[in-house]
């Protein structure tokens, strides 16, 4: 019985230290593997809706239809939902292409959903002019009868959704901000995707880039259209709004209520926007704000001034030369931009004839 227990423990022994020298060999070859950056587990996607079908498509830049859909396949797609004279959207824009820049050869594409707010936008010369002053080079479809918008069940500018690789919206994001959030996601996604693709995916940091601090209580975004600015007008004449009527507006109050517009001149009342048809016209704004931008379509010069004065450098916005506004193409002016937020009573005295106004926005 003895010889037996030590001939069977012997035996037990060999066994072991065997097994652990297959399982030391075992683990280190684990160890040589490259491990992923992100630990992902298998996710319920029953609750996700899939990216509706991008649809009712005026033109696509940047792109061809078939080629779109070939890369739309096993991507992770980041859809922008904008339009190029939109400020917030514009803010966003850096993020974007830098994101577009880094990710697009490990699985991210990007969709810019252009979806115009003003009928000039509808004009495919200006957005692809647009897109080169952005650096915009990831396609862009221009969803001019908002089909594309209404399939998304989408009410904002901007808005991004982001699609894994098998279609599912897995995020959803209104308006400027959370810029880390969404590259955080962007980053899970293509993880996600580089796994089930059984490609490898290198780790990176975050963009580095400021993003724009807003003024809290700011003035709210004006809108000189008497359609766009049914049951929110701030237009300050008596006068009001005449819809498809030229008005000739003859004088602002000596106390402006503050975050309301006034104009002096003969103005055509259109539904997106005041057109001048006097020789000359004045719009008067109590605003406050630290940046102030507004959107313009003519050919012509505007004259600026900041409480009572030609604006000077220290409020200059980049779209002035010295207080002078030369518009040239229609779009997004930015015409003042100080350090930091104050009441001033901002007057555009508009020197050419023909040049309409859509709307004031503010930062």
């Amino acid at each position: 019985m003895v010889r037996g227990e030590i001939k069977t423990a012997v035996i037990l022994g060999v066994a072991i230290a065997v097994g652990v020298g297959i399982m030391s060999v075992y683990l280190g070859s684990i160890e040589q593997e490259d491990v992923p950056e992100f630990a992902v587990s298998p996710v319920d996607k029953s609750g996700f809706r899939t990216a509706p079908e991008i649809v009712g498509i005026a033109e696509y830049l940047n792109t061809t239809p078939e080629e779109l859909d070939a890369k739309i396949e096993d991507s992770v797609v980041l859809y922008d939902i904008w339009t190029y004279s939109c400020i917030n959207c514009i803010r966003t824009l850096p993020f974007i292409t830098a994101w577009d820049e880094k990710y697009a050869e490990q699985g991210l594409l990007i969709i810019g959903i252009h979806s115009p707010e003003f009928e000039f936008e509808k004009d495919p010369e200006n957005v692809m002019a647009a897109m080169v002053k952005h650096g915009i080079e990831y396609p862009v479809v221009m969803d001019n009868d908002m089909e594309t918008w209404k399939a998304f069940e989408n009410r904002y500018w901007p808005r991004k959704y982001i699609a894994d690789h098998e279609g599912y919206i897995r995020y959803d994001h209104i308006g400027e901000g959370a810029y880390q959030e969404t590259e955080r996601i962007i980053q899970e996604l293509l993880a996600e995707r580089s796994m089930a693709m059984q490609t490898s995916m290198p780790s990176q940091d975050l963009v580095d880039l400021e993003s724009f601090q807003h003024t809290s209580s700011r003035t709210p975004e004006l809108y000189l259209g008497y359609q766009l600015a049914f049951g929110r007008s701030q237009l300050g004449n008596e006068e009001g709004f005449r819809p498809n009527q030229a008005v000739t507006y003859d004088s602002i109050p000596e106390t402006p209520e503050i975050h309301k517009f006034y104009m002096v001149g003969k103005w055509q009342n259109g539904p997106e926007s005041m057109k001048l048809e006097s020789d000359s016209g004045e719009i008067h704004l109590q605003y406050f704000a630290k940046e102030v931008n507004i959107v313009t379509e003519g050919v012509g010069t505007i004259h600026v001034y900041l409480d009572g004065e030609p604006i000077t450098a220290e409020h200059q916005g980049y779209s002035l030369n010295g207080h002078i506004l030369d518009i040239a193409e229609p779009g997004l002016y930015n015409i003042v931009a100080s350090n930091s937020a104050n009441v001033h009573m901002l007057e555009l005295r508009v020197m050419t004839p023909g040049i309409e106004v859509f709307t004031y926005t503010f930062g």
